[in-house]
């Protein structure tokens, strides 16, 4: 090689003693190569130094290796919560291993959502892993319409509706967990402060702490009821709304450990000691969980194992356009001091 130009496939195919034709099936991963004939073209691959053309390589496949993770929240939601840096070392982890290249993009609005759907049918992603989505999302309708593969983060918002691809948290069964704890220490008043209404992980929480609840024989009650969005502003308004609604409460179940943290404050800032006064579990097993004082009762949800399953469906069967399927990982109660 004169050191000025990049080897060609064609250099490439009269190294190893082959056609053009089947270097690029080697380099396209084609089964119709024989092991002999692929180790030859490999030999000579790396040899010359050959890198292949991708934007050549994606206009013969119609493949651009590149998958997008979409996050329906806020660029400052996405980087201030702990569950989305879990679910994106998941995913990371195994599109580095399958060669796919990771895209991360947001949006909330509906302006946002309407440009990350015109650029994602646009041919610049061989699939998409959606997290985080609200009932009103508009992305799963148009990539089913353009025919891009993807995979929810979640269980279907509407579950009458066409199968796809998820990869769940059993959501009803971690929440069911914190709540039976809470009524097996004796605690009879036990409010939460729930997720968002219109998100799968929310309904689907609230769902287990009044299972529990009926399991315990207690009644259920909306005075114990209010609202948050996993954020910890969120969970402060709420907690102050149940303190007023129900001052009497004596445990407190939260959807998410943010939210958890928060009711911690509030609750010490009203004069309650927990769990002394207010026992309290949350839910996620966050760093800051463990750290917290006192140290958090919690239910472990498995995100970053989350993220890496959801891109293996993506890889392996989205993409190969299997029939769709779920997948709900199990979780676990992790006791400390607050409840």
């Amino acid at each position: 090689m004169d050191g000025e130009r990049r080897p060609t496939l064609e250099a490439v195919a009269r190294h190893a003693g082959v056609g053009r034709g089947t270097v690029s099936r080697v380099i396209n991963g084609s089964e119709r190569v024989s092991d002999r004939t692929r180790e030859a073209v490999l030999h000579a691959i790396e040899e010359l130094g050959y890198v292949p053309n991708r934007a050549a390589r994606t206009l013969v496949t119609r493949r651009t290796d590149m998958v997008a993770l979409v996050v329906s929240e806020s660029e400052e939601r996405l980087f201030a919560q702990p569950f989305f840096a879990g679910i994106v070392r998941g995913v990371s982890g195994v599109l580095t291993e399958r060669g796919l290249q990771l895209l991360l993009a947001t949006a909330r609005t509906a302006a946002e959502h309407e440009r990350l759907g015109d650029y994602l049918v646009g041919g610049h992603v061989d699939g998409v892993l959606l997290v985080s989505l609200h009932a009103d999302d508009p992305l799963p309708g148009r990539l089913t319409a353009a025919g891009i593969p993807f995979v929810l983060g979640g269980r279907p918002a509407h579950p009458g509706g066409e199968p796809v691809h998820y990869v769940d948290i059993d959501n009803v069964g971690g929440a069911e967990l914190a709540v039976r704890r809470l009524a097996g220490t004796g605690r009879r008043r036990i409010a939460t402060v729930a997720g968002p209404a219109d998100m799968p992980a929310g309904q689907d929480r609230l769902d287990g702490y009044r299972r529990a609840l009926e399991d315990a024989g207690l009644e259920p009650d909306p005075a114990l009821v209010a609202w948050g969005d996993f954020s910890h502003e969120g969970g402060a308004r709420a907690m102050r709304e149940l303190l007023e609604a129900a001052p009497d409460l004596d445990a407190v179940f939260a959807a998410s450990d943010d939210m958890a943290l928060a009711a911690l404050r509030v609750l010490r800032e009203s004069g309650r000691r927990v769990p002394e006064d207010v026992a309290l579990v949350g839910y996620d097993d966050t760093a800051l969980a463990a750290s917290a004082d006192p140290p958090l009762t919690t239910v472990h949800q498995p995100t970053e194992r989350m993220g890496g399953e959801m891109a293996q469906v993506l890889a392996d069967r989205a993409l190969a356009r299997t029939a769709p399927e779920g997948i709900v990982l199990e979780t676990r109660l992790v006791v400390r001091a607050s409840g």
